[in-house]
């Protein structure tokens, strides 16, 4: 439930800059520009953009997902069409425009209204988040309380820039909850287990405050309507054990600096069997002597002499596998950009370009005979009028 009252105040779409109908695709790609825009690297003291780009990276992490861009999308439909009633800034009634006069509505009434009838499985509809905010599920019958599961975990690592564009694994130690070995991580020694009669099995306790009722989960069994009748000795009956373990996390082409990895159950284990939490690898990859990146784009600066510019050559350039030949046409400009299709980031659905910039070098030292040459040729360049700041602003 925190996590749905912390979306009630935000607008990821609005910090993304994109509509709420925007493509998967135009949703990536708006993140990668203003996580580009907005980098500390990029921006050193800068608190607002440090800011800004936290607020990106937490837009991107749910609408980027899809599980979670439609949770999202449903829980804000119900905000703003008043369907909890002004908890979450919303009017008074209910999603649809159903409004009622009653008074007296508990949590069996809304599971109703909204698809936790008894009988009914969840099927990501309102039921499904209403049951979730009073641990309800759509369970067998609707009368358990949604399972717990695992803490997710976060984590940082850093890569290459090579291994980020290419892909590569990175091996992670963690600690934390693991399943028990001894009970197979049912926390029952036996496996044995009996209805809480605290709960009378419903996982949930009433509360009644007047003509409003309330539930919330059974303190005794933690909501899973069930007790242990012979605790495992090495946890204690809670299914977990607290130890190091080491996973291997495969970091897929193309990841960017900053960018989140989730890998699904490779969390903190659940409470006596319950499904573990995910991880979340944030990675950060270390500059490149030769290459930076824009987009899938590679970008290299690559040195030649003006002779080359001049008449012309073909360089070699290094690219992430094997070298290529660029060729210059003879009279290009110093700090032209010339493109190399397909020799940029790796995609599943293709690659990236390189982008070759060529930078003429000026030789500091130079033997006689190459001086009387330059000597030569600047005089024969100026006797065929050329001019290199004709038609320049600044000329006089």
């Amino acid at each position: 439930m925190a996590m749905q009252q912390e979306w009630a105040n935000k607008d990821y779409y609005g910090d993304l800059g994109v509509s709420s109908s925007a493509s998967a695709t135009d949703i990536k790609k708006a993140y990668r520009k203003l996580a580009r825009e907005n980098h500390p690297d990029s921006h050193p003291g800068d608190k607002a953009a440090e800011e800004k780009f936290k607020r990106v990276a937490e837009a991107y992490d749910v609408v980027g997902d899809e599980e979670k861009r439609k949770e999202y999308d449903q829980f804000k439909s119900m905000v703003s069409s008043g369907g909890f009633g002004g908890r979450f800034g919303g009017g008074s009634g209910f999603p649809g425009g159903f409004r009622s006069t009653r008074t007296d509505f508990n949590v069996d009434d809304l599971s109703d209204i909204f698809g936790g009838a008894a009988g009914q499985t969840g099927d990501g509809g309102l039921g499904d988040i209403l049951g979730g905010f009073f641990n309800r599920g759509g369970g067998a019958g609707g009368r358990n309380a949604r399972p717990s599961r695992g803490a997710d975990v976060e984590t940082e690592i850093t890569i290459d820039f090579r291994e980020a564009a290419k892909g590569t694994t990175f091996p992670v130690e963690l600690t934390g909850e693991a399943p028990c070995t001894d009970c197979h991580g049912s926390g029952s020694r036996t496996g044995k287990t009996t209805t809480c009669p605290v709960c009378s099995g419903t996982g949930y306790v009433r509360e009644n405050s007047g003509s409003f009722g309330m539930a919330r989960p059974c303190t005794n069994c933690g909501g899973t309507g069930e007790v242990i009748e012979d605790p495992c000795p090495t946890c204690g009956g809670t299914g977990t054990v607290r130890r190091t373990r080491s996973i291997t996390v495969r970091i897929p082409a193309g990841v960017e600096d900053g960018q989140k990895v989730r890998l699904a159950g490779q969390g903190e284990a659940g409470p006596n069997g319950t499904p573990s939490g995910d991880l979340f690898v944030t990675v950060r990859v270390r500059g490149d002597k030769v290459f930076t990146r824009s987009g899938d784009d590679l970008e290299v600066t690559v040195p030649v002499s003006f002779g080359e510019l001049a008449l012309g050559a073909a360089v070699t350039v290094p690219t992430l596998d094997k070298p290529v030949k660029v060729k210059i046409p003879a009279g290009t400009p110093n700090g032209r950009t010339l493109r190399v299709k397909g020799r940029g980031i790796p995609r599943k659905t293709g690659a990236g370009d390189l982008l070759v910039t060529v930078e003429v070098a000026v030789p500091k030292d130079l033997d006689a005979s190459a001086m009387s040459a330059l000597r030569t040729y600047a005089q024969a360049e100026k006797d065929s009028g050329f001019d290199p700041r004709a038609g320049w602003a600044g000329a006089q």
